[in-house]
């Protein structure tokens, strides 16, 4: 039998708490981007120092912060409402076998399609504003979290489903007591998904067409040949993906312990 290594024997690594190893994991690529530029000479407009990628998000910091809250804003709305409809999809596709006939060819069919190739629609048919980048963010994470949701409430345990017909449960109370608690895990899974998708909708949306918004202002920056700006909005976007995922993922854990 197979006994789990003792903290003593794990390497240093492991042992380091979470922050220490994102800092660690920061370090090493900040220095290997600096060692790159500097051995491989690249210019700035090519690949800029991270000093200079620094230098402009602290110099232009209220500026990335104001495009930042829009594209947010954007994603989070995507989030909430493509959450809500992926939910009551998954519900009435396990509720009704009509429903599954017709609905999940849609739901494939709904993936097949680039989003690239979708969003220039929703530019046409929902303007400039946000509403078009709301869009794109709920149609790539409708499919995650409808499918995870979808397979936890068709995978309840056999044993869960017999032993509340036994004491005389209802249809709605098997859903509501039995069905929807043991399909949480998987929901927080495509919940999961939805927080590393969303930001990937809302940016595409803002590159089609958009006023505002860190995509936007990445390709402004670029257009412009600043390129440390596009780098520093970059990875202003890129904690903001990483901030969601780590809440997503807090919170479903704690759901889950307060089950237990």
């Amino acid at each position: 039998m197979n006994h789990p290594a003792s903290p003593a024997k794990l390497p240093w690594v492991l042992r380091l708490p979470g922050w220490a190893r994102i800092g660690l994991v920061i370090v090493l690529v900040v220095t290997f981007w600096d060692l790159l530029v500097r051995l491989t000479g690249l210019p700035h407009f090519i690949l800029p120092s991270p000093w200079r990628v620094a230098q402009a998000l602290y110099n232009n910091a209220a500026l990335i912060g104001e495009h930042a809250l829009t594209t947010l804003a954007e994603v989070l709305l995507g989030m909430l409402v493509g959450t809500l409809f992926g939910i009551m999809t998954a519900l009435q596709l396990a509720h009704s076998p009509t429903a599954r006939a017709i609905m999940r060819p849609v739901l494939v069919f709904s993936q097949a399609i680039p989003v690239f190739a979708l969003a220039p629609i929703f530019t046409l048919w929902l303007g400039y504003g946000m509403a078009s980048k709301i869009a794109v963010a709920l149609l790539i994470i409708y499919f995650p979290v409808t499918s995870a949701f979808f397979d936890g409430l068709v995978n309840t345990p056999r044993g869960y489903l017999d032993q509340a017909r036994i004491m005389g449960a209802s249809r709605w109370t098997i859903l509501t007591r039995v069905r929807i608690p043991a399909a949480l895990p998987s929901l927080g899974s495509g919940l999961r998904l939805a927080a590393v998708y969303a930001p990937i909708g809302a940016v595409i949306g803002e590159w089609v067409g958009a006023s505002s918004g860190l995509g936007y202002l990445m390709l402004l920056a670029n257009g412009r040949v600043k390129i440390d700006l596009m780098f520093a909005s970059l990875i202003v976007l890129a904690f903001m993906s990483v901030t969601l995922h780590w809440l997503v993922d807090r919170l479903a854990a704690r759901k889950l312990d307060s089950q237990q």
